[in-house]
């Protein structure tokens, strides 16, 4: 147990959602599949909430793994929700907000 009271696991998973969150703004394809001609916020969001869906899968399973599995209410996953797009946030300002030097001048 580390000074924090986390585990190594904790830490893990918490790093392998804070990735899953910046997923969507990684790749101009959907889900690193189905390419797509240009790439908008709307696309990287509907795929932020199958990667969050994902990840929610993931840690539910660790937890029934670890033992009981703790009811959720929707204070849960709206904190949740939040916390995954604060995550996303440097994902987002790298893909929309910095001029890149491939980028066509308008």
């Amino acid at each position: 147990m580390s000074p924090t009271g986390l585990s190594l696991e904790s830490w893990l998973f918490i790093l392998v959602a804070l990735v899953a969150a910046n997923l969507a703004f990684v790749s101009s394809k959907f889900l690193f599949v189905k390419p797509l001609e240009q790439k908008h916020v709307g696309w990287c969001l509907l795929e932020m909430l199958i990667w969050y869906a994902v990840i929610g899968l993931l840690g539910y399973s660790l937890e029934s793994f670890m033992g009981n599995v703790f009811p959720k209410r929707w204070e849960f996953f709206a904190v949740t929700v939040c916390l995954f797009l604060v995550a996303a946030f440097p994902g987002f300002t790298w893909r929309f907000l910095v001029k890149h030097r491939n980028d066509a001048h308008q």
